[in-house]
């Protein structure tokens, strides 16, 4: 199990009433995101949440998705 960066990431600004800073967003994995000051810090947050999200998959029994490709934006 590694939270390697196979999975597409979507990086985003926060609002400042959000508290700024960077969203880190995995649409591969329902739920699946982290933030951070920088986008390399987002990016570096969401590899644990990546790890953490495939650890708790396993362990209730559930499937993990194949990372995708590319991106598709609508």
């Amino acid at each position: 199990m590694t939270g390697k960066l196979e999975y597409p990431v979507v990086i985003a600004p926060l609002a400042t009433e959000d508290g700024g800073g960077f969203s880190a967003l995995v649409p591969d994995l329902p739920g699946c995101m982290s933030d951070g000051d920088t986008p390399e810090e987002a990016i570096a947050n969401v590899q644990d949440a990546i790890s953490s999200w495939i650890e708790a998959a396993h362990e209730v029994g559930r499937s993990v998705p194949r990372p995708s490709r590319k991106l598709a934006f609508a």
